[in-house]
Formats: structure tokens, sequence, C-alpha cells
């Protein structure tokens, strides 16, 4: 079993980091390295939106959810296809044309900055705060999902598979910066999808379809087939909750921003929403079928979110075996490699070139991002080294603290042109100070997932302050202008 798997990883590895070697020699600036210079095309800019999206958790959390608590995990899927399509819909072609049209921002506090008219860089520094606090737990969840498999996968210690993970997600993220990222965040999203539509089949043929798989279910555990089973009118609206996520994530964000014609955001879409629907139903599959599967055959598993490596281990070729698992080290790099190179960029154009260097060169600037990536891959994984971390648990605490921080903002300052620099740093505030007070709160309605109150709290704060002090200037409701009439075409 061991020398196809590390045959077939070694061919998946070397293959991504390849192309981090061939756009090393094709990067020559900084835009090229945090945003591809605005080239992307609307299949890679949509699968590489989905793939850095779903993450480790769609392979290992989503699945192992649908396993320990049967259908009622399906309301999160509900609710992350509904804030998908509504992001796409929404806000993807106008913030690839605003950002486009305010000086070439490149990234998300770039966008604010000049957005808002913010000579003294207020926005740019609170924004890339809130980035780096939530990016470093957000990777650290990629790099304990890396760890998990290496360690269920070739027997290696907990700490050696985050080692090794770690390594080979950074090597081509340090590389080739954001084309390398993107393309191979669009190869990793096909493998994906693959592994996702091949693995529940070949279970529900296995256990005699999915007449037979209910008459299990019933049998061992009834409850998984109740939709509402244990979830109160909270809980299911928190489930829901996670599609307003969506809006605020600078990795998914950034994918818009640098599609190359804003009019191929349609098929864009198409491609996107069509990926991610196959994939969702495909992992809610794996967790919901996987869960017959080990009960009739009397399989030991002690962690749910490995499912997904335990039904590829029993049921396929050890080749097949190699490249289903390395889908899942794909899904978790195609999210590590962009929350990297968000934050790198973050650090490198908003800090580095905005406030100390300004005079630094392209050169110089690329450099700068290289180091940086290195730098955070490391806080990260020190944060990964405790090894009962849960993967879900992690993307959830991170993703509500984008969405709640960010999302409202987005919104807002795409569709209402009264929205001032004050308001803009009230609703990132609030967002941000109601996600980590409520994740440490419990009880009633502190059971909520944080991501709504602060989502809802930082949108009354970004309208309220907005009408405090000196209005929106003319120059940028003259911009806001512009660009809508420009959308309007």
């Amino acid at each position: 079993m061991q020398t196809p798997l590390f045959i077939s990883f070694g061919i998946y590895m070397l293959s991504m980091v390849g192309i981090g070697f061939y756009f090393y020699f094709k990067t020559d600036d900084l835009s090229d390295y945090v945003l591809g210079g605005r080239g992307l095309g609307p299949g890679v800019t949509a699968l590489s939106a989905g793939a850095s999206d779903m993450s480790g958790w769609l392979l290992l959390g989503l699945p192992g959810l649908m396993y320990s608590d049967g259908l009622v995990g399906g309301w999160i899927a509900v609710g992350l296809f509904v804030g998908a399509y509504l992001n796409w819909h929404y806000v993807a072609k106008p913030l690839r044309v605003y950002t486009h049209h305010l000086d070439d921002s490149i990234t998300i506090p770039d966008y604010f900055s000049n957005r808002f008219r913010d000579n003294k860089n207020y926005l740019r520094v609170i924004t890339a705060i809130v980035i780096l606090i939530f990016y470093t737990l957000y990777t650290s969840s990629g790099l304990v999902g890396g760890a998990k498999l290496f360690e269920a996968t070739f027997n290696l210690e907990y700490s050696t598979a985050l080692i090794v993970g770690s390594v080979i997600i950074v090597s081509y993220t340090f590389l080739g910066g954001y084309n390398a990222v993107s393309w191979t965040d669009f190869i990793q999203g096909i493998l994906m999808m693959l592994a996702l539509v091949i693995t529940p089949i070949v279970v529900l043929y296995d256990i005699g379809g999915v007449v037979e798989a209910i008459k299990v279910i019933e049998l061992y555990d009834s409850d998984k087939l109740d939709i509402f089973r244990g979830s109160s009118i909270i809980g299911i609206i928190s489930l829901l909750a996670w599609g307003l996520g969506y809006f605020g994530q600078p990795h998914i964000l950034v994918r818009f921003m640098s599609i190359r014609d804003e009019n191929e955001m349609h098929r864009a879409k198409a491609i996107g929403i069509s990926w991610m629907g196959i994939s969702i139903l495909g992992s809610l599959s794996v967790g919901f079928f996987g869960f017959v599967y080990v009960v009739a055959n009397g399989v030991d598993l002690q962690d749910s979110e490995k499912i997904f490596i335990t039904l590829s281990q029993l049921l396929f070729n050890p080749w097949i075996t190699g490249f289903l698992l390395a889908a899942i080290l794909a899904a978790i790099m195609s999210t590590i490699d962009s929350q990297l190179l968000v934050s790198s960029s973050v650090l490198t154009r908003d800090i580095y070139n905005a406030l100390l260097r300004k005079d630094a060169s392209d050169k110089e600037l690329v450099w700068v991002g290289r180091v940086t990536v290195i730098l955070i891959a490391v806080i990260a994984w020190y944060i990964s080294t405790d090894e009962n971390s849960s993967v879900l648990q992690l993307v959830a605490y991170a993703w509500a603290g984008f969405g709640a921080a960010f999302g409202p903002l987005i919104i807002l300052s795409l569709y209402n042109k009264n929205i001032t620099k004050v308001g803009a740093i009230a609703g990132m505030v609030v967002g941000s100070l109601t996600v980590i007070i409520y994740k440490n709160l419990e009880g009633g309605i502190f059971d909520m997932y944080e991501l709504l109150p602060g989502f809802v709290f930082a949108f009354v704060a970004i309208l309220l302050f907005s009408k405090v002090g000196e209005s929106a200037s003319s120059e940028t409701k003259e911009v806001f202008q512009e660009v809508r009439e420009k959308l309007s075409k």
C-alpha cells in the first residue's frame, strides 16, 4: 500500500511545486505576485475561488459533521450554497469594476483605503490587523488537516506530519505567487470534485444502494434521518448563517478582482456555482453513507473527520487511493496558499510599501512578499501543534471573523454612496469584537454562531456611524456614480 501512495502523492506534489517554479520566472512585479496582473480567465477564476473557499473542511470537516450528526448537518450546506450564489451575483462584478477604477487597487485594504479616501491609512492598518489575526487561525486549520492526512496515511507522528505538509504548501506559494496559487487551485478543484463524485458512488455500490443504506441507518441510529434532530431554532439559524461569511472572505474576494474582464463574470459564476453544488453534495454523501459502511463492516473509526480517508483506504486500489487522498491535500493546499498570499500581500503592500518604504522597487516588494509567506506560515504552524485541534472549529472562528468584519462593509461600499470612513472603521471594529466576545460566552442566545450577531451589529454600526461627523465627500460620491453607471451598461 505504501509504495503506490508515495508515488501518487509524489507525482501530485511535484506537479504543484513545478507550477510554482514555472510562475517564479514569470513574476515581475507586486501586481503579478499578489493578483496575477488581473489576467485570469473565467474557468480558472471560478475553480480557484471555489477550491480556495472550501479547504480541508470539504473532505474532512463537513463529511465528519454528516457522519456524526446525520441530515441535520446539511443545513450548513444550504446556507453556504445560498451565500456563495449571492456573493457571485451581487459582489463579484461590482468589486472587480470598483477596484480597477480606484487606482487599480490590488488588495482589500487597498480598496477600502481608496474607496473612502483615507489619506492617513487608518482603514489600511485596521484591515491588515484583522486579516493577519484571523488568517493565522484559518491557515492553522489547514495545517491541522494536512497533518491529520499524513498521520493517517503514512503512520507519521503528528508533529512530523505537520512539518511535511507545511513545507510542501509554503514552497510553491513562496515561489510563484498568485498565478501559481490560482492555477494549482484550478487543478486541485477538479481533483477535489472528482474525488467527491467517485467516492460516494463506490460506497453506495458496496452497501447496496440508497434504500439499503436508509434501512441500515434506521436500524443503528434512526435519529440521523431527522433533519431537525437535536437542533433548536438557534442551532439551525446558526448553520444557515455560515452563508453570510462569503461576503467578507479576502481569499475569495481577490479572485473576483483578478478576472481579466468583468464581462466574463457571468460565465465564471455559472462554473463556480456548478462546481460548488456537485462538490458539497458529494461531501455530504461521503459522511452520510460513510456511516452506513462503517457500522455495516464493523470499522473502528475514532475520528469522524477521517471518514473520507478511511473509505479511500478500504474501498479502492492503492493507486486510486493515493490520488483520492491527494484530493484532501489539494483541498487543504488550495486554501492555505490563498490565505498565505493574501496575508503576505497585506504585510507587503499595505504595511511595508504604503507605510514604511513607499519608494521600494518591484523586485524588493516581491521578495518581501515571499519572506512574509514564510513568517506567517511559521506562526500558523506553531498554533497547529495542538494535535487535538478541530479543523471545523478553527475554520468556523476565522470564517466568522472575516464575515463580520468585512462582509457588511463590502456590501455597503458597493451599494451605498453615503458610507464614510468613520462608518467603515466602526463596522470592522464592531464586527471583529462581537465575534471574539460571542466566541467566549456560552448559554442561551450566546450559543448562536458568532458570525450572525457580528454581521448584524457591524452592518448597523456602519450605517449609524456614517451619519456622525463629515458626510461622504462629493469626489467619493462621483466615483461611486461613475462605477454604478459602468455596471449598468
